[in-house]
């Protein structure tokens, strides 16, 4: 009978961009190689799976969205399990594995994972893994990687485990009876303490690729590694690359008539609203590092409402250049503007094939690379293997397997990932790979909508929204040799060009009302980085940069306040702002010395990382510096806004410093204190990588 025993395992999945989807997937594909079933769901299908009484291992995938949230996906799931009704050892019966994604370079690193892990040992499951935590600022696959190749000698350990309860149960010898609870404990013992770093990769255990000939490689006198060339050990190992993922689209070309659908059609959930520009200015010099444009949308003529501190987002077109480049190498221009119909390949062999949701029923082969599809994407080692197969020159094809193999591991992280290399770079490098518009499709992810913090209050300029943000660079490098603006950002200023004046650093501008452009947006509400419900309550901004955006709503609202409620007692308003040069990038500099003079701002503080000093003491180049020299007010709301890599860590470690101090505590006690002020939501941060 044992012989007989179902080797299953569940394996859920919560995804918001289809990274743990596409990860899940890959598991189960894995399994079956292993000899093992994968019964896979997304965590939101619980008509499909029942955790009260799985008897089966579980393997989560689980991402993080928004500042720490669990997927929207999971949300009904968190909810469930976070019920407190709920006895201790409600899931007792449950053994899991969990692999989180997040980005360190947010605050709640993985806390969509990290908060299902508490509360399922909180209800008494037990890993019989240990939970992987995956980092997509350093590239996921560090980690995604080997913890996938840990999984199955885990899994292998529990169906052993389950095999010798099931021999010991049909057993009659008293013997065997009762040697079960040791021989148990010891192989529970065992698998509750496996450890991913334990692991030992066996070659075998993963899909390999057959030896390739190492002669069809780019010459020795080479040595140094790019993107289209490899070096030794690389380039003369024995591979071992990801399985092919199954194709599970087809697409037909149909006639070229009819119209494209509506962009709301494109966002599930809420609603949109198209706007017009109505004022657009460059608020940096001509010469200054960055360029920073201000926008004025006019939303009078909708219901769309925010509050100073939301966020909106701006639903953005692929760049139309790169566009036609694509259609051109892909030999499909003609077929631009012909409608087509996608549907599921008849008999593939994905798990759980359907048509993408972000691709609509019916539209024409434009829109979907204009509006549907995100060709800046950095490719995903699925589809550099599924392009392995579209490559015709022998030395290309063994370069892209060498790129999405496990020893080209850090070539992909150089050249492909820290290189910002999308699609179309790989297929100017790769001249013979001519991937069909299926395996696009297949692999390139949803166009998402670019996120805004919002400038301005509609209590001070009521119909009217305003937004900053800097036109972003991408430099050329050698594996990417074309420099590129940001797609939002590009997009946004190639727009508003007949709008802006760049000589001309005010906000009272008049002009452009022959612009008749409009941009679709859509709420994004943030329920926590708001003014205090109190206005007695002291607080302070940290905005350098652009990061100052939110904080021009908050004193354009706290002013209308103060005009309109002169018996109300007003708390100390402090901001810290920095930028690189006084004259260059002082952005609403005229503003804020207006907020200074009318009281709506207490405290002014200013730092200039790039200008020389003739004074004995060097002023604080940095903001973190500034906020140093004064103290924090303890009833106060502290609120951080900008850069998280190269200011925000840096903010934190002040106040870490200035706590310790003002409360003569260590630095450890301080950092406590700082992560009760997060949790209290009165240490509040808007930040981006």
């Amino acid at each position: 009978m044992c012989c007989d025993l179902k080797r299953r395992f569940l394996l859920l999945y919560a995804t918001q961009r289809g990274q743990a989807k596409a990860i899940a997937e890959e598991i189960w594909q894995q399994a079956g190689t292993h000899g093992l079933e994968a019964d896979m769901h997304c965590i939101s299908e619980t008509d499909k799976y029942n955790l009260e009484t799985e008897k089966d291992p579980v393997v989560i995938v689980i991402s993080t969205t928004g500042t720490g949230d669990p997927p929207d996906a999971a949300r009904e799931f968190v909810k469930k399990i976070q019920d407190t009704t709920l006895p201790p050892d409600h899931f007792a019966h449950l053994q899991y594995g969990l692999l989180g994604l997040g980005d360190s370079e947010y605050t709640f690193f993985c806390n969509g994972g990290k908060t299902v892990d508490r509360r399922l040992q909180a209800l008494g499951a037990q890993h019989f893994y240990g939970t992987g935590l995956a980092d997509d600022c350093v590239g996921l696959e560090l980690v995604v990687d080997p913890w996938i190749d840990g999984l199955w000698l885990a899994l292998e350990k529990v169906f052993l485990l389950q095999k010798e309860k099931e021999v010991m149960s049909n057993s009659a010898a008293s013997s065997s009876l009762s040697a079960a609870p040791h021989v148990g404990h010891e192989l529970s013992s065992e698998v509750q303490n496996l450890k991913l770093e334990d692991e030992r990769v066996r070659s075998s255990d993963v899909p390999t690729q057959k030896p390739v000939d190492v002669h069809l490689v780019a010459s020795t006198r080479d040595t140094e590694p790019s993107l289209v060339h490899s070096v030794p050990p690389v380039s003369q190992s024995a591979l071992n690359i990801p399985a092919l993922p199954p194709e599970y689209i087809e697409v037909e070309f149909q006639d070229a008539h009819g119209e494209n659908p509506h962009l709301s059609s494109l966002i599930s959930g809420g609603t949109t609203f198209e706007v017009p520009v109505t004022k657009a200015i460059q608020l940096s010099r001509e010469d200054a590092i960055k360029t920073a444009l201000l926008l004025e949308l006019d939303i009078a003529n909708t219901v769309f409402d925010y509050q100073p501190g939301d966020a909106f987002c701006v639903i953005c077109p692929n760049n139309v250049n790169e566009v036609e480049e694509l259609l051109r190498i892909l030999g499909l221009s003609e077929k631009g503007e012909y409608f087509v119909c996608i549907k599921v390949k008849q008999g593939t062999k994905k798990k759980g094939a359907a048509h993408p949701q972000h691709i609509p029923e019916r539209s024409t082969l434009k829109f979907i690379l204009t509006w549907c599809l995100e060709i800046r994407a950095i490719p995903k080692k699925a589809f550099l293997r599924a392009l392995v197969e579209c490559t015709s020159d022998a030395g290309e094809k063994r370069r892209l397997q060498e790129l999405c193999s496990r020893q080209g591991a850090s070539d992909y992280t150089r050249f492909i990932r820290d290189s910002n290399v999308c699609l179309l770079d790989l297929l100017h490098a790769f001249p013979s790979c001519k991937p069909s518009l299926n395996l696009l499709i297949e692999h390139l992810p949803k166009l998402q909508a670019r996120s805004y913090s919002v400038s301005s209050s509609n209590l001070y300029q009521p119909g009217k929204l305003w937004f900053l943000f800097n036109i972003v660079e991408f430099p050329a490098c050698p594996a990417r040799p074309v420099s590129r603006k940001g797609v939002c950002t590009g997009w946004l200023a190639e727009l508003v060009a007949p709008l802006l004046h760049p000589n001309n650093n005010t906000l009272d501008t008049k002009g452009g009302s022959s612009l008749t452009e409009k941009i679709s947006i859509f709420a994004r509400p943030n329920n926590t980085f708001h003014l205090p419900a109190d206005p007695s309550v002291p607080f302070m901004m940290v905005g350098p940069g652009t990061g100052i955006s939110p904080f021009i709503g908050f004193l354009q609202h706290r002013q209308k306040l103060r005009e309109e409620h002169t018996d109300w007692e007003f708390g100390e308003t402090w901001l810290f702002f920095g930028c690189r040069h006084q004259d260059r990038d002082y952005l609403f500099k005229d503003e804020l010395r207006c907020f200074l003079e009318n009281g709506t701002l207490t405290h002014l503080k200013v730092c200039f990382s790039r200008d020389s000093s003739t004074a004995e003491v060097a002023p604080p180049k940095y903001v973190q510096d500034v906020i140093r020299l004064y103290a924090m007010k303890e009833t106060g709301y502290f609120y951080v806004c900008g850069d998280k890599k190269h200011m925000a860590d840096g903010v934190s470690d002040a106040v870490v410093d200035i706590l310790s101090m003002e409360m003569e505590v260590d630095k450890l006690e301080a950092m406590k204190i700082l992560a009760m002020l997060r949790e209290a939501k009165r240490y509040l941060q808007d930040v981006w990588s």
